[in-house]
């Protein structure tokens, strides 16, 4: 559980895995910031973890694709709160399919979010985790771990962030600071498919994993005060049938 009074930043929080994360953390007796473009969105999510918590929330609106936004968002989380205890990096997004038929818009939109972002908020949040032996955790994906011939340039992005994040778990680990990796595979959120639909539409309840348990791993990971969670692989039980 994380410690009551910590806080936690939470990107991408204005639905699915980000939302869900933030209700998590705040059961489990943190403060939330919450950041995303969705502003109204936010502040939705805001309002049921105050109407369902002991938590304050702050809503952060981010862009993480612009550096001068994703420094903004942690300035303003720490100067609100006075501290920062977790950072969970789960803004991302998939678009586009095979490479040959992969516009240039849609390769540097997922580079932008999936790469650049996790990489400015990564950089604007070490030096406060250092000071609160804090834990960073990533959202990775399946598609991080194995080809994922559908969409090779969004699978390239996720194989990016568990080097990077298990990279700088080596780098910060002897200062004080947790740096996890969650890998879910197929989560029913907005997420959408190489065929343009979204996780949320094109399977049903229970069918595969939901926010809620891929919330469950972040926090898990998130309430370490010694320990690091290396890695967590979150796998729908029929992933691998007829592999």
């Amino acid at each position: 559980m994380t410690p009551q009074g910590s806080v936690a930043l939470i990107t991408g929080a204005s639905s699915g895995i980000g939302a869900e994360t933030a209700h998590a953390l705040a059961s489990d007796g943190a403060d939330v910031a919450l950041a995303a473009r969705r502003r109204a969105q936010l502040e939705t999510v805001a309002e049921a973890i105050e109407s369902s918590t002991d938590a304050e929330t702050l809503v952060v609106p981010t862009d993480v694709r612009e550096e001068g936004s994703v420094e903004a968002m942690v300035e303003t989380t720490v100067d609100h709160f006075g501290r920062l205890d977790v950072l969970v990096n789960n803004a991302g997004l998939g678009v586009g399919g095979e490479v040959d038929e992969l516009s240039t818009a849609d390769y540097r939109l997922m580079m932008e979010t999936n790469v650049d972002g996790y990489f400015f908020a990564t950089r604007a949040a070490i030096p406060h985790l250092r000071e609160t032996d804090g834990n960073l955790v990533f959202v990775g994906s399946f598609a991080g771990q194995y080809p994922r011939p559908a969409n090779p340039v969004y699978a390239a992005t996720k194989w990016w962030t568990r080097g990077f994040a298990h990279s700088v778990e080596a780098q910060v680990g002897s200062e004080g600071v947790g740096v996890s990796v969650v890998n879910p595979t197929e989560v029913r959120t907005e997420f959408a498919s190489e065929s343009g639909a979204s996780f949320e539409d094109r399977f049903d309840p229970g069918e595969v994993t939901e926010p809620e348990e891929v919330a469950e791993a972040i926090a898990f990971a998130a309430s370490q005060e010694r320990s690091t969670v290396h890695e967590i692989d979150l796998y729908r039980r029929d992933k691998f049938d007829g592999w």
